[in-house]
């Protein structure tokens, strides 16, 4: 099997939020929403504060709120992890919004762009399916099914990898197959203390954050939803 997944490594992030850019760009996502977005928030007590940089988005959970909630199946989740949106059944009510633990989705109901007319970018990607229903990070699902039947490796591989990724100045952010004990992620995961956002709801998110490294003999943390 195969479970797609991302990882943002804490240490890394300096904040820049060219994956946001790059996922505007990639998406042509309207003012206002942002589908990759990164927080800036503070960790510790004065005078030992640190600033931490968060990229946060779907987190493509295992057993998804948003799919429980949704009265018309647009919602779904595939056999390789990654939650989807089917356009032309979602009926915009939204529900899938409020139930999302981590605010990712958005929906918006008229064409709108940055500068009054669409940019010849914005042009070429609008997508009016979009119009009217709920929209969230995809992890570039097309890129991913467009590069595998390529031959092509997600998260080795930049034709087959979610934007934000290729666009991470600083690699923080990582992709790849959870269920491949060899795969980038997976040897990430083994190597460093890590925990996922909001875990104690019992969603399983797809996105971890890397904090620390293990040292060696370290046992598996036993809170992982628990932050630094």
């Amino acid at each position: 099997m195969t479970r797609w997944a991302m990882i943002a490594d804490l240490r890394r992030c300096v904040g820049c939020q060219t994956c946001t850019a790059s996922c505007k760009h990639a998406n042509a996502t309207p003012p206002g929403v942002q589908w990759r977005r990164v927080i800036d928030v503070e960790v510790g007590e004065y005078p030992n504060v640190n600033r931490a940089f968060v990229p946060v988005g779907c987190q493509h959970c295992d057993d998804p709120p948003c799919m429980d909630v949704c009265p018309s199946t647009a919602t779904r989740k595939r056999p390789d992890g990654i939650v989807t949106i089917d356009y032309d059944l979602c009926i915009g009510c939204a529900y899938c919004a409020v139930a999302c633990p981590y605010q990712a989705r958005y929906k918006t109901d008229r064409a709108s762009f940055y500068y009054g007319a669409p940019t010849p970018s914005e042009s070429l990607r609008f997508d009016e399916r979009r119009l009217a229903v709920a929209t969230k990070c995809t992890y570039c699902v097309d890129r991913i099914d467009a590069g595998l039947a390529a031959g092509l490796t997600p998260g080795v591989d930049p034709e087959a990898t979610p934007a934000c990724v290729n666009a991470c100045i600083s690699q923080t952010l990582h992709f790849g197959d959870l269920d491949d004990p060899a795969s980038n992620v997976s040897q990430l995961l083994a190597e460093n203390q890590h925990f996922r956002m909001h875990e104690e709801l019992g969603t399983g998110p797809g996105f971890y954050y890397l904090w620390d490294h293990r040292e060696d003999g370290e046992a598996e943390p036993a809170t992982m939803g628990e932050q630094p």
